[in-house]
């Protein structure tokens, strides 16, 4: 799984939950699969992207302050800020492990990459 893709995910659909984001991760395995840079995808990624949260998520996998706190000024034309946000963003991927709901902490498995977010029926 992508952090991309852990960006968009909620854990919304489960009772009571109000928010279910972000999802905090807690890796068991994590690989670094290398991605052709592409600057212009990346620039409108960001605009999408939830910046806090993709911070959390490099924080939850110990990757502390190795992204800025905010998105730059200017990020379309900062080489340097888009090719951070490529890699965590694009080549970053949890193999195995859980994401945690932060209202319930109902976990999630993550499985050979793909995040398993069906509730069971008592829980929606």
């Amino acid at each position: 799984m992508k952090l991309l893709t852990h960006n968009l995910l909620t854990s919304k659909c489960l009772k009571g939950v109000t928010v279910g984001y972000p999802l905090a991760i807690a890796a068991k395995e994590v690989k670094i699969n290398e991605v052709e840079f592409n600057p212009e995808f990346i620039s409108r990624m960001i605009q999408k992207v939830d910046w806090p949260a993709l911070c959390k998520a490099v924080e939850n996998l110990g990757h502390l302050n190795e992204l800025p706190p905010s998105v730059v000024e200017d990020y379309e034309n900062n080489e340097e800020f888009l090719k951070k946000a490529h890699h965590f963003l694009m080549e970053v991927e949890v193999i195995s492990g859980d994401l945690i709901c932060p209202e319930t902490g109902r976990k999630f498995p993550v499985t050979e990459g793909i995040p398993n977010m069906l509730a069971n029926e008592d829980e929606v």
